[in-house]
């Protein structure tokens, strides 16, 4: 076996801090091997029974029930399982949600992923960005007064978590009569959300909640009735709605998983509150670091704007980041190097990171401060948010 990752050639689990497709679950992976070959029960594998068979038809069944007991989503709102990832939901939802409407859809932007988005719904319609962030390096969320969202938009957008600036809204804002449209793709399934004041969430699974290749929409019922009849049936809310989520050969395996995910959740945290403060503890263990490193990591995010999900931060200069995934590595920390298009490290501690996991890269991180801040003698140039 050729390999370039220490210790994996021996089959050796290294502490994966990718940011998507990112760190599943040990159990369920366990079960995923376990049922590979055979279904229990249903004499083929999951990769090879059809989408209208009743073992799929069970799989259905109980993750779309999962899903709804674990967000509490009430009866006013419907869940799809589509494909084509977030991106293609930047699309769809202008689509559904914009097209035919007499006002515009207001975009929150905070980050990368929000301004892609707010570009691919003006390409739909009218687009009134009532925040954009750009300014600030995307290094903080706006205050309540400083969103200019009209209470009659078509829909307000914005992204939860900004997996590449490292920003996550702790409370999502009051949106008045406008749906609230969130993507929340990288913190889906991490904490509680109050589903009933949204319009549309939306999230691509392959962050906390499974593999690349299914997308969960949870959309109030009342609008699917904007899906007009003449956009093509495979980018309509409303067939996919009627249809079960099976207008085409939707992705069984990618919502296998989805459903263990679920289950492993149920069993192993109870509930969404207690998830989150696990969560929230992991990520307070690197953000101490920072904190006391004396300027020498800088966090991107300001304090109080700090994803849970995805740690950013610089340090003094480009060969020290270097140096610092290649020790990293070197201990079995893999793939913490920041999104191309901002550099710096990037931390992606999701659901499924173990505690271990952030506690080994938490005294690695002191380590290598201790090690290379009086040999860099630029800390204090690198003090403060970037």
């Amino acid at each position: 076996m050729v390999t370039d990752r220490k210790g994996a050639a021996a089959g050796e689990r290294l502490f994966n801090f990718s940011p998507g497709p990112a760190v599943l679950p040990l159990e369920v992976l366990e079960e995923i091997r376990r049922d590979m070959l055979c279904l229990p029960g249903v004499g083929s594998s999951v990769l090879e029974i059809s989408h209208r068979s009743p073992a799929f038809d069970s799989i259905l069944a109980e993750t779309r029930q999962g899903l709804a007991s674990l967000l509490g989503v009430p009866d006013t709102h419907e869940i799809i399982f589509l494909q084509g990832g977030a991106n293609l939901q930047f699309s769809m939802i202008p689509m559904n949600l914009l097209r035919g409407q007499s006002l515009p859809a207001d975009y929150v932007i905070t980050g990368t992923w929000g301004a892609g988005a707010a570009k691919q719904a003006a390409l739909e319609g009218d687009v009134a960005v009532s925040w954009d962030g750009k300014a600030c390096n995307y290094g903080r969320l706006p205050t309540a007064d400083e969103i200019t969202a009209s209470p009659k938009a078509a829909y307000v957008h914005l992204t939860s978590n900004e997996t590449i600036q490292g920003v996550q809204w702790k409370q999502m804002p009051d949106t008045g009569d406008a749906p609230l449209v969130c993507d929340v793709s990288s913190d889906f399934l991490s904490r509680p959300i109050d589903v009933s004041k949204t319009g549309l969430l939306y999230a691509c699974a392959q962050k906390n909640a499974g593999i690349a290749g299914v997308t969960v929409i949870v959309i109030r019922k009342d609008l699917l009735a904007r899906s007009a009849a003449s956009l093509p049936p495979m980018l309509s809310y409303k067939v996919h709605a009627e249809k079960d989520s099976r207008a085409n050969t939707p992705p069984v395996f990618a919502i296998y998983v989805l459903g263990l995910v679920y289950r492993w959740i149920r069993d192993t945290f109870g509930d969404l509150d207690t998830l989150a403060a696990h969560n929230a503890a992991k990520a307070a263990l690197l953000y101490d670091v920072l904190d006391a490193s004396e300027g020498f990591y800088a966090g991107h995010a300001a304090a109080e704007c700090r994803s849970d999900m995805n740690v950013t931060f610089r340090l003094p200069s480009e060969s020290l980041e270097k140096a610092f995934v290649a020790e990293a590595a070197e201990q079995g920390l893999v793939d913490l190097k920041g999104h191309r298009s901002v550099g710096g490290i990037r931390a992606s501690i999701y659901n499924a990171m173990p505690l271990a996991g952030v506690e080994k890269l938490r005294d690695f991180m002191t380590a290598f401060c201790q090690s290379h801040r009086s040999a860099s003698g630029a800390a204090d140039a690198a003090g403060g948010n970037s």
